[in-house]
């Protein structure tokens, strides 16, 4: 819902600490080949014109919820600097809802300057580890509720958000982690579709990376509660630079 959440007068929504303050997570791999895109939340615009981020040459997507999806329409200008569509790599459920979503985008481009969408080149992903920019991304399959999602592992960091549940297929993907980003909604009662901090917690200590900052995080969550985590664990926040 991001924070402050619409109607909310809790101590975290009217919270003056900027780190209480969260759009909807996504989040920007810049690596030598340009910058790596994933998922485009409602505030996507707010988001790169904050980080002045000029140009993203490829977006990945971790699942078709509207918080990871709806900000589609900003990456427009994209493709006309590029020169070319924009890749795009995601389930092919995730393509289905796009076309439903953002059908606009598919139909034949008038001949007008002015006239712009989005131009995509979809790629869709099977779980198989793809190339994009010279980069070996390697897809997470995980579950989020009734839902089956990817996380994304580039080097030695992963990113898992929206996460219920890790398959057992999955956990190798994890070994050797230095940088994890996991899903923990909050800091109390389990919530069906999302981990809360027991669940996230037991999949730290399983896994073992050498930090972890924890994502996806509702009001429930005071930036004061980083003192419930061991020493390298972290809260994510707006904004935040991870050196790989």
């Amino acid at each position: 819902m991001g924070v402050p959440m619409l109607g909310c007068d809790c101590a975290v929504c009217t919270s003056d600490n900027p780190r209480n303050r969260r759009y909807r997570p996504s989040v920007l791999l810049q690596v030598p080949g340009g910058n790596i895109l994933v998922d485009t939340t409602p505030e996507l615009r707010l988001q790169l014109l904050r980080e002045r981020i000029k140009l993203v040459h490829a977006v990945l997507y971790t699942h078709f919820h509207a918080d990871h999806l709806f900000g589609l329409d900003d990456i427009r200008l994209f493709p006309k600097k590029l020169g070319t569509a924009l890749p795009v790599f995601c389930h092919p459920d995730t393509e289905r809802v796009i076309h439903e979503t953002f059908p606009y985008a598919f139909r034949p481009v008038p001949n007008d300057p002015a006239y712009i969408v989005p131009d995509m080149q979809i790629r869709t992903l099977d779980g198989s580890p793809f190339e994009v920019l010279g980069e070996t991304i390697r897809p997470i399959p995980l579950v989020h509720g009734k839902f089956h999602v990817f996380g994304f592992r580039i080097g030695n960091l992963a990113y898992c958000t929206d996460v219920s549940e890790i398959p057992e297929a999955s956990w190798p993907l994890l070994e050797g982690l230095d940088t994890l980003l996991l899903d923990c909604l909050r800091p109390t009662e389990r919530h069906p579709s999302h981990f809360g901090l027991v669940e996230a917690m037991a999949v730290v200590k399983r896994v073992k990376p050498k930090k972890t900052y924890f994502t996806h995080l509702s009001h429930a969550w005071d930036d004061g509660d980083r003192s419930l985590l061991p020493p390298n664990v972290h809260l994510a926040y707006d904004g935040l630079r991870i050196d790989c």
